[in-house]
């Protein structure tokens, strides 16, 4: 996303490390003007200022979920668990309302399931510690470095962050913070979090009735696909796991990638069908989400997307009282909080969504025509969202596109407890 930078001798005159610098900012924003869609006006990318960013990651690498049913298991030994000493910063959880830090049941059903090794399932490695900061650091480059946009110091009054109440997510976040600011800090680091029922970071399948309804029986005829069926009887035959063992193609790729990221001996099956299996993966994940069913996007993903939509909204806003926007909003969610979110932004590349891959959203202003833009990167990867006639997207038509899968919080509501109130109705 960012060129990199050439070093320059020390004597350079005044007026070329000043050339340098507005170099520096064109190649951020982008050198070649955009002709809109209309094909009549030209916007100079050179006059983008940046105003805001919000990045949606995927937490760092981590042990598997859940063991596969064979009796060669990895070994996953505590001593990948070692904290690098770079990514130790301090922070503090509360609730959204600032309050103490929820309960984790997520966490406690993690430390129920103990792996070889002894191990406890989805925790957070060494290896994903620093995959997260090296993420931080590629932040500092962009927002720190190549534009002088954040202090170089953490700033409450700058930053946003805010986390699933997931144990891996919440040290993922601190080692990302670690490397975007090298663990210096003006202010406390607090990482706001939501209690599991409440939450909207993840699709909430316990907490949405509806979304729980609608998807429960594809989510249960998944692995019985054409195609998918096939092929799974064929790994799990290879692998000599009993076809009656509760093992789909997302269990599969779960062990696949955290034993790859790792470099741990793996089960020759695994590798051989590695390609197979991330692809039977997305479809199995498709198959459940389906595209198609809007309403299930929806209530998966539609209250982030209103976070995301209203943040922008408040920083175009000039009513706006000063305080109330950030320069940078962190997220620290999912794989599966990413998929659906990619599907809605039309973005979605067939390919599962890797250990601390991130979704920045950068929000711009044009100096002299007051026009608003978002610009969108995957992956360090420039997008062209859905609606949008390129990677340069004017405001308006971005959230076009988004509104159609976005809700606030009263529609999630509504929505989520819709296909209840009719079966309590049909009841009566």
């Amino acid at each position: 996303m960012i060129t990199r930078i050439f070093s320059m001798r020390v004597w350079a005159p005044v007026g070329v490390l000043t050339s340098l610098a507005y170099c520096l900012h064109q190649r951020r924003v982008g050198l070649a003007e955009l002709r809109e869609a209309d094909g009549q006006r030209l916007v100079d990318r050179s006059l983008l200022e940046l105003k805001m960013v919000q990045v949606v990651f995927r937490h760092g690498a981590r042990s598997p979920l859940k063991p596969l049913p064979q009796e060669e298991q990895v070994e996953w030994n505590p001593q990948l668990l070692e904290v690098p000493p770079q990514t130790q910063f301090d922070y503090t959880v509360t609730n959204l309302a600032g309050g103490p830090k929820p309960h984790s049941p997520f966490d406690s059903q993690y430390h129920g399931i103990t792996l070889k090794g002894g191990m406890f399932a989805g925790q957070l490695t060494k290896v994903g510690m620093q995959q997260m900061f090296a993420l931080g650091e590629r932040l500092r480059k962009n927002y720190v470095e190549n534009i002088p946009f954040l202090s170089p110091t953490f700033n409450p009054q700058e930053v946003f962050v805010r986390s699933t109440n997931i144990y891996r997510n919440l040290e993922s976040t601190r080692c990302l913070l670690a490397g975007l600011f090298q663990r210096q800090k003006e202010g406390p680091i607090i990482i706001h979090t939501d209690e599991a029922s409440s939450e909207v970071l993840y699709p909430n399948y316990q907490n949405c009735w509806s979304l729980r309804q609608r998807t429960r029986g594809r989510r249960q005829t998944a692995h019985l696909q054409p195609g998918i069926s096939e092929d799974l009887k064929k790994v799990k035959e290879g692998m000599g796991i009993d076809d009656a063992d509760e093992v789909d193609f997302l269990m599969l790729l779960d062990n696949m990638a955290a034993e790859q990221v790792h470099r741990l001996p793996s089960c020759p099956m695994l590798k051989r069908f590695a390609w197979m299996i991330e692809q039977r993966a997305v479809d199995t994940a498709l198959y459940v989400l389906q595209r198609e069913d809007r309403e299930s996007l929806q209530m998966a993903v539609g209250p982030f997307l209103h976070i995301l939509e209203s943040n922008l909204l408040k920083a175009v806003d000039p009513a706006t009282p000063p305080g109330k926007t950030r320069k940078l909003y962190l997220y620290a969610a999912h794989d599966v909080t990413l998929m659906p979110l990619l599907l809605t932004l039309g973005i979605f590349d067939h390919k599962w969504p890797p250990f601390a891959v991130d979704l920045t959203m950068e929000l711009y202003q044009h100096q002299e025509s007051k026009e608003w833009f978002v610009q969108l990167y995957y992956h360090g990867e420039e997008q062209v969202p859905r609606g949008c006639p390129d990677g340069l997207c004017p405001l308006d038509k971005f959230l076009n596109a988004m509104s159609v899968y976005t809700l606030s919080p009263e529609k999630y509501h509504t929505l989520c407890s819709q296909a209840q109130a009719v079966e309590l109705g049909n009841e009566e």
